[in-house]
């Protein structure tokens, strides 16, 4: 990564969405469903300055949409959005009171990755995107874990075809149970990230915030190099690392903290607002 001179302006500002845009609920594996004000009028100078401003999560698209909205982010002429859903595995344009538009999809076989964690962990739970609706899973996952609708089914009906995501989580066991889980089983042909709980996340091979990002800045004639990211967990990695400026907030796990640009303030000091503030006054 190169840092920017004194000229440089983001033109490209990507945004991971809980623990970056919305606060932690305390003890919780959830967030409060609000964007503080200093960061909704930070965002919304980027946008009057031109930048592009592009969420990008490892939210399913109809989980991503309510921010959107929260956020005001279409402006005054309702533009349709691009967004970065899925960790990068699903590419979609919104505009507000209209469906999310797929633009871009990629889908993996996750039965063998998916088979060789339940065979170490047999009590994990698996779910596995179902788009416009909810998630397929084979028992429910804790509440506020999951937005939409949760419909049981067996585990190989659930990879029984190609998918775009897989979600892996064991209540008994922590994040670090599964960052030496996934580096011990190898998981070949499929990607993962571990969050900040017993929560894995399998994608496809080369695929991550960053591939997503890259496509939306090959629409818009954008480059890495024009890119401004923001965010907090081990999926943001990529993605701070593609952008010209990665910057991490300041409750971030110290491998993200070290792989980032600069560190922020934590999302409960308003962390966005502060970075933007510095290219965006």
């Amino acid at each position: 990564m190169t840092q920017p001179d004194a000229t440089w302006v983001p033109r490209l500002v990507a945004l991971d969405i809980d623990g970056t845009l919305l606060k932690w609920v305390q003890g919780e594996g959830t967030t409060h469903e609000e964007v503080a004000p200093r960061v909704h009028d930070a965002i919304h100078r980027a946008l009057d300055a031109g930048a592009h401003v592009v969420l990008a999560s490892g939210r399913s698209p109809h989980d991503m949409t309510t921010i959107a909205d929260l956020l005001d982010l279409h402006g005054h002429e309702q533009e349709r959005l691009w967004v970065v859903a899925s960790n990068g595995a699903v590419i979609f344009r919104y505009l507000p009171g209209g469906e999310a538009e797929i633009v871009h999809e990629d889908l993996f076989d996750a039965a063998p990755a998916v088979r060789a964690i339940l065979e170490l962990r047999p009590g994990a739970r698996v779910a596995v995107e179902d788009r416009g609706r909810g998630y397929r899973v084979t028992s429910p996952f804790p509440d506020g874990e999951l937005a939409g609708e949760m419909v049981t089914a067996d585990v190989e009906e659930l990879v029984a075809n190609p998918v775009s995501r897989v979600i892996i989580r064991d209540p008994d066991a922590t994040a670090e149970d599964f960052v030496a889980l996934a580096a011990d089983l190898g998981l070949h042909g499929t990607d993962y990230v571990v969050g900040w709980t017993a929560w894995l996340d399998l994608t496809p091979v080369g695929v991550s915030k960053a591939s997503g990002l890259q496509h939306v800045c090959d629409e818009l004639g954008l480059g890495a190099e024009d890119a401004l990211a923001i965010g907090d967990g081990r999926n943001d990695l990529e993605m701070l690392a593609w952008a010209r400026r990665g910057v991490a907030m300041g409750q971030a796990v110290e491998e993200v903290r070290a792989a980032a640009d600069a560190v922020t303030g934590t999302v409960y000091e308003d962390g966005v607002a502060v970075e933007l503030d510095r290219w965006f006054p």
